[in-house]
């Protein structure tokens, strides 16, 4: 991951849509579940002047994060976050609630702890159960979403004004043949790899086409993740 994060075409995209999201940062950010610091480091040099924090489980991560985006980076897990209640005006968690170590509900009602009211949340997360591949195994995903479940499990958290979409539609099709046909078997590997300049250009200008026609307001019924904007009542 931090090998490849800050040119591969999927951490680029990624992270643009999450920075749609959060616009420019108010007052303090967390990022929760922040692995090695691309998203931190992309959202500083964006917005140079952003509180942004992160919160990362394993230490070795937690110290490149640290190091790679200047941000302080504290060592901990999203089910029990060393934060104050009502710290950060903002928080980010892209692809942590599906992970096997981590359990939504609880991780969610300390998300909702640590916002401040009227606060905002991001979150990314892989769409689908039956995408589930040898790349969620290699990446420890237990599990994937629906929109209209994760709708479903922020509001029982008690967040309001939830929307969600689906991205990463235009290269489903793709991705279907990759992971259940080409990398069927359960000892293949993830997907998270270095891509050829050629390859990953070409990729990463099928993300930005389609967020522009999600910008102009073209909904898209599937994905390979669903991104969730909620906020803190």
């Amino acid at each position: 991951m931090d090998a490849v994060e800050d040119g591969m075409w999927w951490y680029r995209a990624l992270h643009a849509r999450v920075l749609d999201a959060v616009g420019q940062p108010h007052g303090r950010l967390l990022d929760a579940g922040c692995g090695t610091g691309g998203f931190l480091a992309r959202l500083k040099s964006r917005w140079p002047g952003a509180e942004a924090e992160g919160l990362e489980y394993f230490p070795a991560a937690a110290s490149r994060a640290a190091a790679k985006s200047g941000c302080a980076v504290a060592c901990g897990s999203v089910l029990e976050m060393p934060f104050a209640d009502a710290s950060f005006h903002s928080v980010t968690s892209m692809d942590v609630l599906c992970h096997a170590a981590v359990e939504p509900e609880p991780a969610l009602a300390e998300i909702r702890r640590v916002l401040a009211p009227g606060g905002r949340l991001v979150l990314n997360l892989p769409a689908f159960q039956w995408l589930h591949s040898a790349h969620d195994i290699r990446v420890h995903n237990a599990r994937r979403f629906t929109a209209p479940q994760l709708a479903g499990q922020l509001r029982a958290a008690g967040f309001t004004g939830i929307r969600t979409r689906y991205w990463n539609a235009l290269l489903l099709p793709l991705m279907v043949i990759q992971r259940k046909i080409m990398a069927s078997a359960p000892e293949d590997r993830s997907d998270v790899a270095a891509f050829p300049p050629w390859q990953d250009s070409m990729l990463f200008g099928v993300t930005e086409l389609e967020r522009r026609l999600a910008r102009l307001g073209l909904p898209y019924p599937a994905g390979g993740s669903v991104l969730a904007v909620a906020t803190r009542s």
